[in-house]
């Protein structure tokens, strides 16, 4: 699938068309196939390397904390 991405924090020059590969789910996890992506001030923040309270910043990561779409696979352990 096609996500932007981020790889250095920094302005908008940092955000990257990628091709990314989904897989599987594990056995506690859901997979949603998502329609929408809101992208707020927390990915601003987030992208120029603003650190919100304990949450960790790994990158490569890709804006977008407000999703909405169908379950595409569960895991085993999903009930």
């Amino acid at each position: 699938m096609k996500a932007i991405q981020v790889e250095a924090f920094g302005g908008p020059e940092v955000l990257t068309l990628k091709d990314v590969e989904i897989g599987e789910p594990a056995s506690d996890q859901v997979l949603i196939k998502n329609h929408t992506i809101g992208v707020n001030f927390l990915d601003l923040y987030q992208r120029q390397g603003q650190k919100m309270g304990s949450f960790p910043l790994p990158l490569p990561m890709v804006p977008g904390v407000e999703g909405a779409g169908v379950v595409a696979a569960v895991g085993d352990g999903v009930e």
